[in-house]
C-alpha cells in the first residue's frame, strides 16, 4: 500500500501543529517518526489513520484522495502508548475480535500462532486486568496484527513499560515486522529505537519535518543542526569553531587538522558524537583536557561529562569507569569523526561512513 501526503498542515486557531510536510513512506517498510514530545508525532499519525482532517494538503492511498474518509472506513490498524483491550473479553477473544469480523478463516489457529509469536499463548483463557503490562501490550500488539491491515500505525507502544520490558518488545517487533508486508508507521523519541528498528526514518521538530531517508544515512548523514540534535542519545556534543585553511580551532586555541577540508571558511558550529570520544592517545588525536564534572553509570555503558576550554563534553565509554568528580581528564579528539554545520545549521562536513555502524543496527524492512 502506497501512503501519500502532499502538503499536509493541521493548525487550530493561531496554534499550528503540523507546518506544510509532504512525505510517502515507503510500501511494506517500516518508518519511524524520531522527535521529541510535541514534535507533531501524534498528530501526524492522527492525519494518517483518518482521525483528523488535516488544515490544508491532501491524503492518498495508492492514488486515491481520501482525505475526508473517516478511520471506521479505512482499512488501518493503530496501537498507543496506553494498554487498550476489551477488559471484558478474554486474551483469546481479543486477538480473535478482528478476525472475527472480517470472517477470517480458521481463527483459532491464528489466534494461537499470533500469541505464541508474542510470547502470550499460555495466556489466552485470562483477562486483560490479570496481565502485566507488558502482556497487555503484547495483547493489543496481536491484535493490531490480527486485523491484517496494510497499514499499522504505532504510537510510543513501549513507551510505559519498564526498561527490561522494552528491550525484550524491540527485539520481538524488529522480527514482527520484518516478516510481515504492511506498511508500518512508528513514532518514538528515543533514537536508539530508531536505529534498532532499522527501516526509514522521518524527523519531526516543532510541527516541522526536518528529514526522510534510510535510518542509517538520516543518523550517520543528518543534513542539519537540528536533525543531528534530535538524532542523537546522548545528546551531540556542539562546540564553537572557525574553519579556515581545513583546520578547525576551538576555543582555548585547540586547532583540528580535518581529513578532508570542507569548501567553507568562516564561524561553525563542531559536533561530535559522545561515543566517538575517547581515553586512549592514538596518531593524529587531538587532546582535550578539562575536569570531571559526573560520572554515571547507564546500563552497561559510563557516561562522563566533563568541563573544559570547549564546553561541557559527554563521552561514551563501555563497561565501568572510575572517574573521581573534580579530577583532571583528558578526552581524545578524533577529527576523522568530526561533523560541521554552517552560521544556518546546514551540514557541511560528516564523517566517512563507517564499515560497521557506530550504533546497533537492526536488519528491518527496508533498511
Amino acid at each position: 500500500m502506497q501512503l501519500r501526503l502532499e502538503g499536509i498542515a493541521q493548525h487550530a486557531g493561531s496554534q499550528a501543529y503540523l507546518y506544510p510536510m509532504s512525505l510517502a513512506p515507503v510500501p511494506g517498510a517500516v518508518t519511524i517518526l524520531l522527535g521529541a514530545t510535541q514534535a507533531g508525532k501524534t498528530s501526524l499519525m492522527r492525519v494518517m489513520a483518518g482521525l483528523d482532517r488535516p488544515s490544508a494538503g491532501r491524503v492518498e492511498v495508492d492514488g486515491a484522495d481520501v482525505t475526508g474518509v473517516p478511520v471506521r472506513e479505512r482499512n488501518v490498524s493503530m496501537v498507543y502508548q496506553q494498554f487498550i483491550n476489551y477488559p471484558s473479553l478474554s486474551v483469546f477473544d481479543n486477538i480473535a475480535s478482528p478476525l472475527r469480523l472480517r470472517r477470517a478463516k480458521d481463527i483459532g489457529a491464528q489466534v494461537r500462532a499470533l500469541a505464541a509469536r508474542l510470547h502470550i499463548d499460555h495466556l489466552l483463557d485470562r483477562l486483560p486486568a490479570e496481565l502485566s503490562g507488558g502482556q497487555q501490550q503484547r495483547v493489543a500488539l496481536a491484535r493490531a496484527l490480527a486485523k491484517g491491515a496494510p497499514l499499522m500505525l504505532l504510537d510510543e507502544p513501549l513507551v510505559n513499560l519498564d526498561y527490561k520490558l522494552r528491550e525484550e518488545l524491540r527485539e520481538e517487533l524488529t522480527q514482527l515486522f520484518a516478516h510481515g508486508d504492511a506498511t508500518v508507521i512508528y513514532a518514538t523519541t528515543e533514537p536508539g529505537e530508531a536505529l534498532l528498528l532499522g527501516g526509514h526514518t522521518a524527523v519531526l521538530d516543532a510541527g516541522e519535518l526536518l528529514q526522510y531517508g534510510p535510518t542509517p544515512d538520516v543518523f550517520h548523514y543528518p543534513d542539519s543542526l537540528r536533525v543531528a540534535r534530535a538524532f542523537s542519545d546522548p545528546p551531540m556534543n556542539l562546540m564553537a569553531g572557525d574553519l579556515r585553511g581545513g583546520i578547525v580551532t576551538l576555543p582555548g586555541g585547540i586547532a583540528v587538522p580535518l581529513p578532508a577540508a570542507a569548501a567553507h571558511a568562516g564561524p561553525v558550529t563542531v559536533g561530535v558524537r559522545a561515543g566517538a570520544l575517547r581515553l586512549d592517545a592514538a596518531p593524529g588525536m587531538v587532546p582535550v583536557a578539562g575536569t570531571v564534572a559526573l560520572a554515571e553509570l547507564s546500563g552497561s555503558d559510563t557516561f562522563v561529562h566533563m568541563d573544559s576550554p570547549v564546553g561541557n563534553l559527554v563521552a561514551q565509554f563501555p563497561g565501568v569507569v572510575d572517574l573521581q568528580l573534580g579530577a583532571p581528564l583528558t578526552l581524545q579528539l578524533d577529527p576523522a569523526q568530526l561533523y560541521l554545520f554552517d552560521a544556518a545549521g546546514k551540514r557541511i562536513h560528516a564523517p566517512a561512513r563507517p564499515q560497521r555502524a557506530a550504533a546497533p543496527l537492526a536488519a528491518g524492512r527496508g533498511a
